[in-house]
């Protein structure tokens, strides 16, 4: 990507995502996120209504009149984007490749971040962690991150997001918020996925693309495998090629879903041909609910 395209999609994914966490993201994020706990904020003179608990007796008896101690939520967490950048995100049947939505959805997180005080970073992986961003808080970094993001050319072209949950498990040492942003086109993660999940709040969120779900209306079509570079001649008239096909991709993802449900791990499926802002509230609202039952 040139500097001035780059600096241009930058420039229109702030305005964009900045919108959206205003908007509805923040304050849901906000409360779907908890701290690790409560921490000491001052005294100050007992009202009624006030739990007798939180009395503070020494600064009682020397001031001669109730006070109370107050607590504040010890917000501070550390957010890290594990984002997908293997040759299988670059494809987009639409307007935006699966790529460049990553980078959006990794905008509105992180801007979400910081707008709770939260530390952010973020690890770019292909078949290996190749660039690891450290949590930092601040608008320069986040806009730091983007920037990454988007420039980022990856020297693999496989995908391993096991790969990545074990670089995030090993650099990680206190409870973090893992987002995995990802088409999710690997099968072998699930131990690195239960074990990422014992240890941190792990959120996927799959990105996928209708083109490379259903089939063109057509006699012969050249397929490629996205990261292999493999091609398949395949034959789209016959019922059975593309019915085996349907089936197939169905099922993965029939079983990425169940392994997600079986690891207690939240998720969310976006279309990179299709609007993400109303799946991405859903998700922030209902998990928000489920907090507060």
């Amino acid at each position: 990507m040139l500097k001035k395209e780059l600096v241009r999609k930058i420039r229109e994914i702030e305005i964009t995502t900045r919108r959206l966490v205003d908007e509805a993201v923040a304050g849901e994020y906000h409360s779907v996120f908890k701290g690790r706990g409560i921490e000491y904020d001052e005294v100050r003179p007992y009202q009624p209504g006030d739990d007798i608990r939180t009395i503070d007796w020494n600064v009682t008896s020397r001031s001669g009149t109730l006070h109370v101690k107050k607590y504040v939520e010890e917000r501070e967490l550390t957010v890290v984007l594990l984002v997908d950048a293997s040759r299988s995100t670059a494809f987009g049947s639409a307007a935006q490749r699966k790529s460049e939505v990553a980078a959006e959805i990794a905008a509105i997180l992180a801007f979400s971040a910081i707008r709770n005080n939260d530390r952010v970073g973020a690890a770019l992986f292909t078949g290996e962690v190749e660039r690891y961003i450290p949590p930092r808080k601040g608008s320069r970094h986040v806009l730091r991150l983007v920037r990454e993001v988007l420039a980022f050319e990856p020297h693999r072209q496989d995908t391993s997001v096991g790969g990545a949950l074990e670089f995030a498990v090993r650099v990680l040492k206190k409870r973090s918020i893992l987002f995995v942003i990802s088409d999710f086109f690997d099968e072998a993660y699930e131990d690195a996925l239960r074990i990422a999940a014992r240890k941190h709040d792990v959120v996927a969120i799959a990105i996928n693309d209708r083109g490379e779900w259903e089939l063109p209306a057509s006699n012969w079509v050249r397929l490629e495998d996205a990261e292999s570079g493999r091609p398949v001649l395949a034959p789209l008239f016959l019922p059975g090629p593309r019915r085996r096909f349907q089936d197939r991709m169905a099922e993965l993802r029939r079983r990425r879903k169940a392994l997600f449900q079986r690891h207690r791990v939240d998720h969310i499926e976006l279309q990179a041909d299709a609007p993400y802002d109303k799946p991405l509230r859903q998700f922030f609202r209902m998990r928000a609910q489920r907090y507060r039952r």
